[in-house]
């Protein structure tokens, strides 16, 4: 029959339980690793057991076996203080026969996470610590008084205000002193009575201004007044403002016609004549000229039905200057429309160019000049028109100013107005 092994609960031969302490449970079936069993120059020894015999042989107890230490080195029942406690090597798994498991992969990073975590901000300057920068330094060498400035002299002091009570302080009495005799009074000079001052007289005040009221009414007779036996009411003369309408009506309407009718008046009737010479120019008479004047005078005639009288003659001076003039008298409305309406009959005869006004400084008369070529040869063609006259000037050599200057004096020669 087998013997019964030292367990847990049963303890080895020879030896006592050891009560009070908790006993470490014994491992089984755990296996031994390699590197705790001794080995031998013969081979791996036999693993040891707490059996009596290897504590009879005599050899000494190992650290790790704690049976042999505990029955050895605690008689009574009391831990050995020297003893120096090994904790158990953790056991190896067992193999179970499965597969290791792998360890688990990188977790990947989700979208939009940072591939480095943010770092943390630093603390704001006024979150950290004052430092002292001159901690620790030798300040002493500061305290120096200046060599090239003497001393400043010390503050004045200034007294305290007195301290002013809230509420007035009781009068004091003072304290009665010895009788004295008493000082004579000296006479004072008597002042001069004060010089009675007049009283300034008022600023004279403006009368308010006074609005214009309307004319009141009459008053009213009372209700029994009777005019007396024979009185005739005189009306009340009222003042006439018509004779000034009607000077201001004859003004206007008759003002108006007279001004404008004032050059009427003065250019027609007019008569007109050519003399022999007028301005250095000489009239001439030759059959060629002749025949010029009379051809001139039926054209202006068909042009002109209403004309009274027509006029046609050639002058020129000793340098060979020449100058045609013709017209006719008549009276005529509309002096400039019948200027342009001249110049533009004309224009086809002597090829003239745009014309253009010419000042002559008489109300009512107005003259056009336009240059022209007549065989070959520059002209001036200018036309001078008022209510009673239209004459016109064909001129060579001569400027456009100089034509209308010789046309007026030769017009003032020529037609004459017939004055009553």
């Amino acid at each position: 029959m087998p013997e019964p092994q030292p367990g847990a609960d049963r303890p080895a031969d020879g030896g006592n339980p050891v009560t009070g302490r908790d006993r470490d449970p014994a491992v089984i079936d755990e296996p031994v690793p390699p590197s705790a069993a001794p080995t031998g120059p013969d081979g791996p020894s036999m693993p040891p057991t707490d059996s009596p015999a290897a504590t009879d042989d005599g050899e000494p107890p190992v650290a790790g076996d704690r049976s042999g230490t505990d029955d050895a080195a605690a008689p009574g029942g009391r831990p050995d203080p020297t003893r120096v406690e090994t904790r158990p090597e953790p056991a190896a798994p067992r193999w179970s026969g499965s597969a290791a498991v792998p360890p688990p992969p990188p977790r990947k990073r989700g979208w939009g996470e940072s591939a480095e975590p943010t770092p943390v901000p630093p603390h704001a300057p006024e979150h950290q610590v004052p430092v002292d920068p001159w901690a620790g330094a030798d300040t002493s060498g500061w305290e120096l008084h200046s060599a090239d400035f003497p001393a400043l002299p010390p503050t004045l002091p200034y007294p305290a205000p007195p301290h002013t009570l809230p509420y007035p302080a009781p009068p004091v009495a003072p304290p009665p002193g010895p009788p004295g005799t008493p000082t004579p009074v000296a006479a004072r000079p008597v002042s001069p009575p004060p010089v009675p001052v007049s009283p300034q007289p008022p600023a004279p005040t403006r009368p308010p201004k006074q609005r214009r009221r309307a004319t009141p009414p009459p008053v009213a007779p009372p209700p029994d007044w009777r005019a007396p036996k024979g009185y005739v009411p005189v009306p009340v003369r009222r003042r006439r403002r018509w004779p000034w309408l009607l000077l201001l009506s004859l003004v206007c309407c008759c003002g108006v016609p007279l001004w404008w009718a004032q050059p009427l008046s003065t250019q027609y009737p007019a008569s007109a004549a050519l003399p022999d010479q007028v301005a250095g120019l000489r009239l001439r008479e030759d059959e060629r000229s002749q025949a010029t004047a009379e051809r001139l005078k039926t054209e202006v005639r068909q042009a002109h039905l209403l004309a009274e009288d027509t006029f046609a003659g050639v002058y020129a001076t000793d340098d060979g200057k020449r100058v045609t003039i013709f017209g006719g008298t008549g009276f005529r409305l509309s002096p400039e429309s019948d200027a342009k309406a001249e110049i533009a009959r004309l224009q086809e005869q002597y090829a003239l160019d745009p014309a253009v006004p010419v000042e002559t400084g008489v109300r009512g008369r107005y003259e056009r000049c336009a240059v022209g070529r007549v065989d070959g040869d520059a002209v001036v063609v200018c036309t001078s028109v008022d209510h009673g006259s239209l004459t016109t000037g064909v001129f060579t050599r001569l400027s456009v100013d100089d034509s209308g200057n010789l046309l007026d004096k030769l017009r003032r020669q020529i037609v004459i107005p017939d004055q009553p």
